[in-house]
């Protein structure tokens, strides 16, 4: 990436193993948050000829179905990770989507071209922000004054058992926190009065947080969702240094996790997001 970044580690994730897994098994993880996806463009309500950022497009799929709904605009979308971007052009062109593009780069420090977006949006990346305050400003620099800002992050750990109950499956006899409310992480923003004054801060207005609750679905049945779990980084992660018998205590306790969770039609986890929504300021 020959463009500045400054949120280096989530760079070298990204750009790395994380974002070839991630690029590899798409279609579970558009799946996992679909409900989410949905009323993000239910809040959205793009015009016809809205031009759309998408920071953080991943594999593009928020960055499609905004090009789809402005048909007579354009959707751009930027993310850290070229193997997710590589993946993106080709489910694009597959699904014949046009008018998209797409492009290698950090949005806290991307030279965006001032005032070319109508709306900006951003699934699950924003929690990521090393300086959210540096960010905000950043995106807002590519928005028309009164443009649009919406955003999709994880809420608090107490309504998302997706990942409380796989941090509970993982501990082995150990005390696994969870990640940080407010910090770089799953819950960068979950904390809404922080949130609020990163963006007015950043130059935003009229902002409103609104939480959404959805189930988060992570496989077909039970073996399917231990199987894709045990093979992931977050698995790799937290069970490194393990003896054999603490490994074998966790593979158990994740079998049962997802058979507890399996519903017949799928493996299902409460979860919940907050939507944010702001405009920039004009002046």
């Amino acid at each position: 990436m020959d463009r500045p970044i400054v949120n280096v580690e989530q760079a070298k994730a990204w750009d790395g193993d994380e974002g070839r897994d991630w690029a590899s098994d798409w279609e579970r993880y558009d799946a996992a948050t679909l409900h989410h996806h949905v009323r993000l463009f239910e809040l959205l309500d793009l015009a016809i000829d809205d031009r759309v950022l998408d920071v953080g497009c991943g594999t593009g799929l928020s960055t499609r179905d905004a090009a789809r709904r402005a048909r007579s605009g354009h959707a751009h979308g930027v993310d850290l990770s070229a193997p997710m971007l590589d993946r993106a052009r080709e489910l694009s062109a597959r699904e014949g989507v046009a008018n998209v593009s797409f492009e290698q780069g950090d949005a806290q420090a991307h030279a965006f071209e001032p005032e070319a977006f109508d709306v900006a949006i951003g699934k699950f990346v924003a929690m990521f922000f090393s300086d959210p305050t540096a960010a905000f400003s950043n995106i807002g620099t590519a928005l028309r004054p009164g443009g649009r800002l919406v955003l999709v992050s994880w809420a608090g750990p107490e309504h998302n058992e997706w990942l409380t109950s796989m941090l509970a499956a993982l501990a082995a006899g150990r005390d696994l926190s969870g990640p940080p409310v407010g910090r770089p992480g799953p819950f960068g923003m979950a904390d809404p009065d922080l949130v609020r004054t990163w963006l007015s801060d950043a130059g935003f207005m009229d902002i409103e947080q609104d939480e959404h609750r959805a189930p988060f679905r992570f496989g077909d049945d039970d073996e399917d969702a231990y199987r894709f779990f045990a093979r992931g980084g977050v698995f790799r992660g937290f069970t490194q240094g393990l003896d054999d018998d603490q490994l074998s205590q966790v593979h158990t306790s994740l079998r049962a996790t997802m058979h507890a969770h399996d519903t017949g039609d799928g493996v299902y986890f409460d979860s919940s997001v907050f939507v944010v929504s702001a405009r920039r300021r004009s002046g």
